[in-house]
């Protein structure tokens, strides 16, 4: 897999039937390491490590039903009160960030209510805190350290 604009982390693999496979520590268990997956193991380590989230606050791939459409959200961090703070999408490295994706990342959150939104592909990030009185986002540097 290919370098990414995250820190290295140290990763779990294995091969199965001719796959290679990531441990996930939030599922705990193996995965099929895709191009995905790769971005959002980093993530996770990222915000376990870095950022200092308890692994408890963080989810990963669940389903979510939206205007009768069944989707599935890449990683929630939740708050203390279990509330979700931060919505993160992760796209493959040579997916390009658009509006498209913001769009995707918006409309999931018009269902979840998180404060924080994450958008990365691996090598570009873009972060934003949301402001639902107005109906904005603000852009930021990055998301904040876990302090909760």
């Amino acid at each position: 897999m290919q370098p990414l604009n995250l820190p290295k982390y140290n990763f779990r693999f294995k091969n199965r039937e001719n796959n290679i496979l990531i441990f996930d520590v939030i599922r705990k268990k193996f995965v099929v390491l895709q191009p995905e997956e790769w971005v959002r193991q980093h993530v996770v380590n990222y915000l376990i490590e870095d950022k200092k989230y308890p692994q408890s606050l963080i989810n990963v791939e669940k389903q979510l039903t939206f205007n009768g459409l069944t989707k599935r959200y890449d990683i929630v961090v939740f708050n203390s009160l279990g509330e979700i703070d931060i919505l993160v999408e992760c796209k493959a490295p040579k997916i390009k960030i658009d509006q498209t994706t913001f769009d995707q990342i918006a409309r999931y959150n018009l269902l979840l209510r998180a404060s924080y939104l994450m958008v990365t592909n691996g090598l570009e990030h873009f972060y934003c805190k949301m402001d639902f009185q107005s109906e904005k986002y603000q852009f930021l540097k990055d998301i904040p350290d876990f302090s909760r």
